[in-house]
C-alpha cells in the first residue's frame, strides 16, 4: 500500500486537530480509517485494551505515535492516517508529549512492516538525534502540503 495513496483514498489527513487525552488524540487518527471502511470500530477499542494493558507501546519518537494493532483485531485492508495536534497530549507514564499521529492498518504483518517502513522514510532525518524530522509535517497547513512533503521523501 502506498502512503500517500491511501491517505488520499481515505480523506485521512487532519491538521491542527484538538483533543484532550490521548484515548481522543488516537481516536482522531482511527476515525478516518473506520469511516473510510479500512478498519471495524473494534480496532480502536483494541488499540486502546493494548496501550492499557502494555503502557504506550505506540511511541516511536518524541513527539510522534503510531496507533495500531493486529490485523485481526478489525483491519479489512491496510490504510494509513496522519493528524497533527494544535495542542500536544501525554501519555502515562511519558516524560515526552505526542503532536504527531500516523495511525496504520496492516492487513497482515508484511503489510504491516511496509507501512512502518514508508512512514520511516517519509520522517526520515540522519542529521537529526532520534534520526527522524517531524518538523516537516507539523509545518504543513494544508492536506497538498503534506502530499508534497511525501512526495519528496519518496523520490
Amino acid at each position: 500500500m502506498n502512503l500517500k495513496q491511501s491517505l488520499m483514498d481515505n480523506h485521512s489527513v487532519l491538521l491542527n486537530q484538538t483533543a484532550k487525552s490521548w484515548q481522543e488524540a488516537v481516536k482522531l487518527a482511527i476515525d478516518p480509517l473506520i469511516a473510510s471502511g479500512a478498519v471495524e470500530p473494534r480496532y480502536y477499542d483494541r488499540i486502546i485494551e493494548c496501550i492499557t494493558e502494555m503502557g504506550p507501546y505506540i511511541i516511536l519518537a518524541p513527539g510522534l505515535a503510531m496507533p495500531h494493532a493486529r490485523p485481526e483485531d478489525g483491519v479489512k485492508h491496510t490504510a494509513f492516517s496522519l493528524i497533527t495536534l494544535s495542542q500536544p497530549v501525554f501519555f502515562e507514564g511519558e516524560e515526552e508529549p505526542v503532536d504527531v499521529l500516523f495511525a496504520l492498518a496492516g492487513s497482515d504483518s508484511d503489510q504491516h512492516m511496509q507501512g512502518l517502513m514508508e512512514i520511516t522514510q517519509v520522517l526520515d532525518d540522519p542529521d537529526s538525534e532520534t534520526g527522524i524530522d517531524l518538523e516537516k509535517i507539523r509545518r504543513c497547513q494544508t492536506v497538498e502540503q503534506v502530499y508534497q512533503v511525501i512526495d519528496q521523501a519518496l523520490a
